[in-house]
């Protein structure tokens, strides 16, 4: 029996077949959903998160938009999937764990991208996947390609701040991307009015200065039209736009929330806009289709996904590879020391070298993108990208506001679509402010499903120029406690142009920490050519016979001096880069002297000196003739008086630890 049609279609200029096209796309995903349920009754598959009542949405808007065109669903748009073709068993495999699917068992339901069909699965913090369909939408603009992008928000997600970032940032760079709010009544069991005050959440867009709409998100035909119509005119002419789609949450979060805490006449009422029946009956009643042709498209889709499950079934299970696992948490590269063809050199300070590294990279990388708060007229606020936007343009050298969450989503979005770019942290310290995009998504992208992000991020860092606690900090130990990122910490000149110019070559997401007490403190020759210095190399920058100091960044000159000073046969091991580390470096030099001190700026707890002393007590302490000492800043935020700072730093401390190890 059909349901009344309480849903207003306006077919348009729409053909019979594009009017069947919806329908099918409609009909598919349903009963996907429908055998999906029974196999998680009986433990086949381990969670669901239905879009039962919500298709026409993933539906409409997919159609509508290029297959060219990347989008960015969320749990609820399983029609996403299947109008972009995605064959039925591969998706089948995904939920199963099997190596058929799309993350080689390590991650679940639709936590996945394919960028085969230029789709980029669902992140589970919900409001930076918004700023990464900024970032393709900027590659679209750059490129002057006339395309944009779609992304998936739920009502919930537009309380969190990354939302009002990517509207903000995508409203001043005027992007070409849909915005799309899917208002299904609840966030997990949290309902609307708990949510937010405004009648609308499209009024939000208003405050962004972007064009903003409300509709019907259960008429397949309004979702279709409307998107069609300003998808065409974004292409066309770039701005963002943002779309709320009304419509209900018939199941439970995921199955095993139930929905006992909708009230039951709600359920009822939006019962009755099914968007698959409603339109079902439309379409009979306007004689395009009838009960055989739905009878006949049911036994197809059911053929369809029986074999799917089939073959899926018969795929075996995922085979545990531990080295497999570890070589998947990069994208392949392998970072090599290159020499300048160019014979020149000059006198460079650690700021100078830094800035003649940018330009050789902007040069080398023709779509190189850098992207920083008051980086262009201004600078930046230590002058390194002076005079660049009068040589690059503002399309590569971009001031941003202070969304630093979205910028870096923004990078990991240019990434997506084969675009290098460089953030830049104005202070290592307001990295925390984008947190969440390093250590999620751009650390775990290619593990999860083998999409790297091309982003370098620099970071100024490091105390003793009295700026205090929120200006100082050497925080590189929060990232390399991060599987997936590359850290660098160069300490002279030459190795800061050099790892720069590497970390641009390297596909992966690289932190490049500056010390900012170096920048105009410390000069050398320096290459005025291109040249590369290795990441993942340490260099002896000292040999000795005595006793071996493992130290980074200012360490490395604390060490010098009090080497000269004490007097001191001390071997010196800069190790440049901190993830990954060179671990047959740092056991050659314990091997030359049996004594070692490990130094840095950071504080003691939870520092990496803490890992490298454990590593040489496990395995090399044989070779020990005293035990691994350490010597670092004190646990305490850095303060602001000088004389504070200096007794905060280990600098005066480090030299009595190594009379004492030397004398040991």
């Amino acid at each position: 029996m059909k349901v009344a049609n309480s849903i207003q279609y306006d077919r348009a200029l729409l053909s019979d077949q594009q009017l069947l096209d919806l329908y099918l796309g409609l009909l598919k995903p349903r009963m996907v959903e429908e055998k999906m349920l029974i196999l998680l009754r009986q433990g086949k598959i381990s969670k669901w998160f239905s879009g039962i009542g919500q298709e026409a949405i993933s539906v409409g808007c997919t159609a509508a938009m290029r297959p060219e065109e990347v989008i960015f669903p969320m749990h609820r748009n399983l029609g996403v999937f299947t109008t972009r073709k995605i064959p039925l068993v591969n998706l089948f495999c995904q939920w199963q764990g099997k190596m058929m699917g799309f993350t080689k068992g390590r991650d679940r339901s639709f936590h996945f991208g394919t960028m085969d069909y230029n789709l980029v699965g669902m992140i589970s913090h919900l409001g930076p996947q918004l700023s990464l369909a900024s970032g393709v939408a900027l590659a679209h603009k750059l490129q002057e390609e006339e395309n944009c992008a779609l992304v998936f928000t739920g009502e919930g997600g537009t309380s969190q701040g990354e939302f009002h970032e990517a509207l903000n940032v995508a409203s001043v760079w005027q992007l070409p991307v849909i915005f799309v709010i899917e208002n299904n009544g609840y966030g997990l069991s949290t309902p609307t009015k708990e949510q937010y005050r405004c009648e609308k959440l499209s009024d939000r867009g208003l405050g962004y200065g972007m064009r903003a709409m409300t509709i019907d998100g259960n008429n397949v035909l309004e979702v279709y039209q409307t998107i069609s119509k300003l998808a065409m005119e974004i292409r066309e002419n770039p701005e963002p736009i943002l779309i709320e789609c009304n419509t209900f949450r018939m199941r439970g979060h995921e199955e095993a929330s139930g929905t006992k805490y909708v009230p039951k006449e709600l359920m009822d009422e939006w019962a009755q806009k099914d968007p698959l029946s409603n339109y079902e009956s439309y379409l009979i009643s306007e004689g395009v289709l009838t009960d055989s042709k739905i009878e006949d498209y049911r036994s197809e889709i059911k053929e369809e996904i029986n074999n799917g499950l089939q073959i899926a079934g018969d795929q075996p299970k995922v085979s545990v590879e531990t080295n497999y696992e570890l070589m998947d948490v990069f994208a392949p590269h392998k970072s090599v020391d290159t020499a300048s063809k160019n014979n020149a050199s000059t006198e460079k300070r650690f700021v100078d070298a830094i800035s003649d590294g940018l330009k050789l990279a902007m040069d080398y990388h023709e779509d190189l993108v850098l992207m920083g708060q008051d980086i262009a007229d201004y600078g930046g606020v230590f002058k390194i990208t002076d005079g660049f936007l009068e040589k690059y343009g503002a399309g590569r050298v971009r001031n941003t506001p202070l969304c630093e969450s979205a910028v870096l989503g923004v990078a990991l979005g240019l990434s997506i679509k084969g675009v290098k770019s460089m953030v830049e942290m104005q202070f290592a310290d307001f990295v925390t402010c984008g947190f969440n995009q390093i250590v999620n998504n751009h650390a775990k992208a290619h593990y999860r499903w083998g999409q790297n992000a091309d982003v370098v991020i620099r970071m100024p860092a490091g105390a003793g120029v009295a700026a205090g606690p929120y200006h100082s900090q050497t925080n590189e130990a929060w990232f390399t406690h991060t599987p997936g990122l590359k850290v660098v910490f160069p300490s002279s000149p030459y190795d800061a142009k050099g790892m720069l110019l590497a970390a641009f070559e390297d596909p992966n997401p690289v932190l490049f920490f500056e010390h900012k007490a170096l920048y105009r403190s410390l000069s050398e020759e320096v290459p005025d050519g291109y040249y590369t210095v290795a990441i993942g190399k340490a260099n002896v920058v000292r040999s000795g016979q005595d006793v071996s100091i493992i130290t980074y960044g200012m360490g490395v000159h604390w060490a010098k001096e009090a080497v000269e000073e004490l007097n001191i046969d001390a071997e010196i091991l800069d190790l440049r880069t901190l993830s990954p580390l060179d671990w047959a470096a740092i056991e050659e030099t314990v091997l030359r002297t049996g004594k070692v001190l490990v130094l840095h700026e950071d504080i003691m707890q939870g520092g990496i000196g803490g890992d490298i002393a454990a590593y040489i007590s496990e395995h090399l302490f044989q070779n020990l003739d005293a035990p691994v000492m350490r010597c670092a800043s004190l646990n305490t935020p850095v303060p602001f008086d000088a004389r504070l700072e200096q007794n905060f730093l280990p600098k005066e401390r480090f030299k009595k630890k190594l009379a004492d190890l030397a004398a040991y």
